[in-house]
């Protein structure tokens, strides 16, 4: 077996468990490529028995030809590394070491169960749909025009709100007089869309989630739309210029560009443990149906 591993900087709390991730994988002789910004962050705080290979984006045959990508850190962390492994098919095991860890599963705990589970074949494997910005600027987001959460547009400073006038397949939906829209996935339903009003809808359900950053007018609400469909936008504001933005990466753009988003054409998948599913993550992580009176 052959993994590759990705990260950012690292905590001193967390060492321990990193630590013990690559101990884990030296022990099972399970050879491990690490990226070539995590290295930088290990070389002095985590000891190697052996010197690790160091793997580039750009070599993308290699990272074809690895059987599994840790994601070490967080969900933001985990949203990153899609943009390493894009079309190439190869699954992502999200280890947290942050904070909430919706969307990176396996616990601090849970390192060494996920490695056997790994070697045994005894997990599942989400595949999760992405949304997909096409553009009249070709080199927007360095190519990586894709998402796993969700896509927005954003007032770039404290002006006054924007109106985005909004299509679904070429057809008006309507205007929406805001600080900003988001287009959120299935699995981008659970944060930035879910903090503005916007619905919880399960990873296989096929559908984008429209939802308003503060709007102006209170009776617009959020619309959940199929991920059949093609949403495009004309921006207008006092500004020149606004923020668009895919997960946590962003740009700046003026009205003279023109965007449009849809389903990607290749999927993400994500490992997850056996005994772990999406209702358990609900309840555990964001306290789903709580009662502190029960």
């Amino acid at each position: 077996m052959q993994v590759a591993i990705y990260g950012r900087l690292i905590k001193k709390d967390a060492l321990p468990y990193v630590q013990q991730l690559f101990d884990l994988l030296h022990t099972r002789n399970i050879k491990c490529l690490i990226h070539e910004e995590y290295y930088p962050h290990l070389v002095n705080n985590i000891q190697f028995k052996q010197q690790p290979e160091i793997f580039y984006e750009k070599e993308k045959d290699k990272i074809k030809n690895i059987d599994f990508m840790f994601s070490v850190g967080g969900d933001g962390t985990l949203l990153d590394t899609i943009t390493i492994v894009k079309d190439t098919k190869v699954p992502i095991v999200g280890i947290n070491i942050g904070r909430l860890g919706f969307l990176a599963s396996i616990g601090k705990d849970g390192i060494e169960d996920m490695i056997d589970a790994l070697e045994q074949g005894t997990f599942s494997l989400d595949e999760r749909s992405l949304i997909h910005l096409d553009s009249n600027m070709p080199e927007l987001f360095g190519g990586d025009n894709f998402a796993l959460n969700e896509f927005t547009i954003h007032k770039k400073d404290s002006s006054a709100m924007i109106t985005i006038h909004t299509y679904i397949n070429g057809e008006f939906l309507m205007s929406y007089w805001a600080d900003g829209l988001i287009v959120s996935t299935p699995t981008g339903s659970t944060g930035y869309s879910l903090s503005c009003g916007g619905p919880i809808i399960f990873p296989t359900s096929e559908n984008f989630v429209i939802t308003p950053v503060a709007p102006h007018n209170l009776n617009i609400r959020p619309i959940v739309v199929s991920d059949e469909s093609v949403i495009s936008f004309e921006i207008e504001g006092r500004s020149e210029h606004f923020l668009v933005t895919l997960d946590s990466r962003f740009e700046t753009v003026d009205a003279t560009v023109q965007l449009a988003v849809r389903k990607e054409n290749f999927t993400i998948a994500l490992i997850r443990p056996n005994e772990q599913n999406f209702l358990d993550t609900l309840r555990n992580k964001l306290g789903l149906g709580v009662d502190q009176r029960n």
